[in-house]
C-alpha cells in the first residue's frame, strides 16, 4: 500500500493560543481548496461560520462549491489558531477518507510545533485518532469529547480539548457540533 506523506504546511501563526490537530487530510480529489479541512463534506468551516459570524455558508463561496481559503486564513492569523494533523505520513486501508481506515505510519512531532508557538495553551483534537495518536506523545488524561484535560508541556501549562470530529460521518447535528466548539472558543477568550 502506498504511504502519503502531509500534503500541507503547518499553519502557524505566530500568535496563536491554540493547535487544532486532525488527523490527515482526505485524498486530494476530494478537495474543494489547498488548505485544512478542504472537504465539503466537513463541517469545520461551517461551525467556524456559525459561532463567529452566525451564518454556517460565511466561508463558502457564492457556488457553495468550494471554501474562501484566503479569507479562512486572514480569519485564523486574526484569532490566534494554528492548525495541522497529528499524522504526517499515513497508509489508507480503503479509499476514503474514514479515520478508521488510516494507519499512521509516522506521527507528527507535536513538541516541535509547540516551541514553535510559545502562546500557544491549547490543543484541540477533532476526532478519535487525532486524539489517541497525541496521547502517545504526552502523558495526557483522555478527556471526554466536548471537555479538556490539563497537562504540562516544558513548563507551560496547557489544555487538551477533546471536540467532536468535524465529519459529516459523525453522528451528531451540527448545531450540537458547534455548540461543543463554543464552549471551548469561550474558555480560551477567543470567541467572547
Amino acid at each position: 500500500m502506498e504511504i502519503e506523506t502531509h500534503p500541507l504546511e503547518p499553519f502557524l501563526p505566530a500568535k496563536s493560543k491554540l493547535l487544532m490537530l486532525g488527523s490527515f487530510p482526505p485524498q486530494k480529489k476530494r478537495w474543494s481548496m489547498d488548505f485544512y479541512y478542504p472537504n465539503l463534506n466537513n463541517d469545520m468551516w461551517r461551525i467556524y461560520g456559525i459561532l463567529f459570524f452566525n451564518d454556517k455558508n460565511h466561508f463558502l463561496n457564492s457556488t457553495l462549491k468550494s471554501f474562501y481559503r484566503e479569507q479562512i486564513i486572514d480569519f485564523l492569523n486574526e484569532k490566534g489558531i494554528a492548525l495541522f494533523d497529528t499524522a504526517s505520513s499515513i497508509r489508507r486501508l480503503q479509499d476514503n477518507a474514514s479515520d478508521k481506515f488510516l494507519e499512521v505510519v509516522e506521527a507528527t512531532d507535536v513538541a516541535a510545533l509547540l516551541r514553535q508557538l510559545p502562546e500557544c495553551k491549547a490543543i484541540v483534537t477533532t476526532g478519535q485518532k487525532a486524539t489517541d495518536t497525541l496521547r502517545q506523545q504526552f502523558e495526557i488524561e483522555e478527556p471526554k469529547v466536548g471537555d479538556y484535560s490539563e497537562f504540562v508541556f516544558e513548563g507551560r501549562a496547557m489544555r487538551l480539548y477533546r471536540m467532536p470530529s468535524s465529519s459529516r460521518a459523525y453522528p451528531l447535528a451540527l448545531d450540537k457540533k458547534a455548540a461543543a466548539y463554543r464552549i471551548m472558543f469561550q474558555d480560551l477568550q477567543i470567541l467572547r
